[in-house]
């Protein structure tokens, strides 16, 4: 691994703007020859603020949860599907917690030098801004961060990756 670029981490959230956001990082993984890992986070401090709200009764709870865990492996197992139709080796990791605080923490442990987005959603009020938690880790990451846009674009790249 030669470059700026030797370890890359993806967040993945079930979004489709989080799985062009993985195609992308795979392309780019293969042409630096960098690790790939992906990341899902269960996003339990908003189930807490649910809880907290009585929108949720606490065994609703673990319910929902046990929804948002399969969740993740679904999605994370797409993204491995994505990585291996491409020849990438991708390690997954499933965590639980702030989603922002988690991601930061794995960048540290990890020493990841880039982390990648899907493109950020439109911000309609603060209260939207201050729960958009892409966004949250993208202004908290230690390490740079890029945004991916232009899916039609991404596919293309990602489809013609031999």
């Amino acid at each position: 691994m030669n470059g700026p670029l030797k370890k890359i981490m993806v967040y993945i959230d079930g979004t489709e703007q989080s799985i062009t956001a993985a195609q992308y990082a795979i392309c780019l993984s293969r042409t630096a020859n960098a690790e790939l890992t992906a990341i899902y986070v269960v996003n339990t401090r908003a189930l807490r603020d649910l809880v907290k709200s009585r929108i949720f009764l606490e065994a609703e709870q673990a319910e929902y949860q046990q929804d948002l865990e399969a969740d993740a492996d679904r999605y994370l197992n797409h993204a491995r599907q994505l990585a291996r139709q491409k020849g990438v080796a991708i390690e997954t990791l499933k965590t639980s917690g702030t989603v922002h605080t988690e991601i930061k923490n794995k960048i540290n442990e990890l020493e990841i030098d880039l982390l990648i987005l899907g493109e950020l959603s439109t911000i309609r009020s603060r209260r939207d801004e201050f729960y958009n938690e892409s966004e949250r880790a993208m202004r908290s990451a230690p390490c740079s961060v890029l945004i991916v846009k232009d899916e039609d674009r991404v596919w293309e790249m990602y489809e013609s990756l031999t």
